[in-house]
């Protein structure tokens, strides 16, 4: 292996083909170290099959994978990490002993197993369940000691496949600070979520998948710039409720992309702001009880849905 590689994965023209159904299309993309790719796109898009084949879990149809500038091999794979969406464990194993068998399979002396062990139980807040069988833990429970599991060998590539979906709030930040934590100690990660507004705080790349395409790919910033800029999404909420109000406004000329939950609604319209003081002022003159009017910052979300994919996950 070559630790100074410039890229820590390189991922070429990768496609993976099932009877009847192609489910990766010629995807491409390389990461650094310290990058963190968040891998977004509808059920079906091809996430998990991407994340499979990176991992060498998945045979390719053609294309070509390579860690640290090695191709993919059994060799390669020793430093990969991947952690599926739903961690393999056992369940009447401790989650130390758990560890420990994870830790001999690769070749780890005893005294660095448990140097390890404690240090990841520590990160990922299990530090006290350590002595309890795996079987009466959370789901959120296990989903950490399958992110323990995959970190104990110190892999340079980590993958994972929606590791924050059996998290409570307070587990999410946490998760949060530790993918910021790898990023700084140079490690390279692949997400996958559907949960967005996390994705734009830790991950420095985004890519998008549908059908199995890699329809963009870039950093957050990239993505978010690339809005169209002559329109903004506006959201107004309304004081009491009003029949009609949908049909109403999309009679009113530009406004375009309604959507409505409750009192409140989303919907496009030229940014320039003396638009939207025009159009303020004609909610105003058509009686509609305007509590609150104003545009959504550009995010992620907001790019995600300009972009018109499809819902996320």
């Amino acid at each position: 292996m070559n630790p100074t590689a410039q890229h820590v994965l390189q991922v070429r023209d990768l496609r993976v083909r099932f009877p009847g159904l192609l489910t990766v299309r010629d995807v491409s993309f390389s990461l650094a170290p310290g990058d963190l790719l968040g891998l977004i796109g509808p059920n079906g898009a091809g996430k998990t099959t991407l994340l499979r084949a990176i991992a060498g879990l998945q045979p390719m149809t053609r294309g070509h994978v390579s860690i640290l500038g090695q191709k993919l091999s059994t060799d390669a794979m020793r430093w990969i990490g991947f952690t599926p969406d739903v961690p393999a464990v056992y369940d009447n194993l401790t989650v130390r002993n758990f560890l420990m068998f994870i830790a001999k399979g690769y070749d780890l002396s005893t005294g660095e197993a448990n140097e390890r062990i404690d240090f990841w139980l520590e990160k990922v807040w299990l530090k006290e369940k350590a002595s309890q069988k795996i079987k009466a833990l959370s789901r959120g429970m296990k989903q950490r000691i399958g992110i323990a599991r995959t970190l104990l060998p110190n892999p340079a590539l980590v993958l994972l496949d929606e590791p924050a979906a059996g998290l409570d709030p307070a587990g999410r930040v946490q998760f949060r600070q530790l993918l910021m934590d790898l990023r700084a100690q140079g490690k390279t990660l692949i997400v996958s979520s559907h949960i967005l507004s996390d994705m734009s705080e830790y991950c420095s790349h985004i890519g998008i998948m549908d059908h199995g395409a890699l329809r963009h790919f870039g950093t957050v910033a990239e993505l978010v710039a690339g809005q169209d800029n002559s329109r903004c999404r506006y959201c107004l909420v309304i004081a009491r409720p009003m029949t009609g109000l949908a049909e109403m406004l999309a009679e009113i000329p530009l406004i375009t992309n309604i959507a409505m939950d409750r009192d409140r609604m989303v919907f496009e319209y030229p940014a320039q702001i003396e638009a939207a003081a025009e159009l303020l002022a004609d909610l105003i003159r058509k009686n509609i009880p305007v509590a609150s009017f104003a545009p959504l910052a550009s995010n992620l979300e907001e790019a995600y849905l300009r972009i018109g994919i499809g819902q996320v996950d």
